[in-house]
């Protein structure tokens, strides 16, 4: 289950590329917006990022300084991020198999 937080992330990324009418952002229509690249190294960096959280809660409810329920958050965000990622992946995966097979 996702949580609020990473619903806003996700939608405030969305928000930049794409404008409230449905259209392109100027960014993006000129060609200055984030590259797929950047896109993705971001995408994995926040995965890693919630991964270290995890951890964090983890170790400090090991030491018994953080709260259960902080740490089975920490848990939920790490696999929706986790999935998500794993989600993209197939779908890339995917799609050049389809360039593959597309005749020249």
């Amino acid at each position: 289950m996702a949580s609020p937080s990473i619903a806003a992330n996700a939608y405030a990324n969305l928000a930049r590329i794409v404008d409230t009418a449905g259209g392109l952002s100027k960014a993006a229509e000129t060609g200055n917006g984030p590259s797929f690249a950047s896109m993705l190294k971001d995408a994995v960096g926040s995965v890693v990022d919630a991964g270290r959280k995890s951890d964090a809660q983890s170790v400090a409810m090991a030491s018994g300084k953080a709260n259960v329920v902080d740490v089975v958050t920490a848990v939920a965000e790490t696999e929706v991020a986790v999935s998500t990622l794993v989600s993209v992946r197939d779908r890339v995966i995917q799609s050049y198999e389809e360039i593959m097979r597309m005749p020249i």
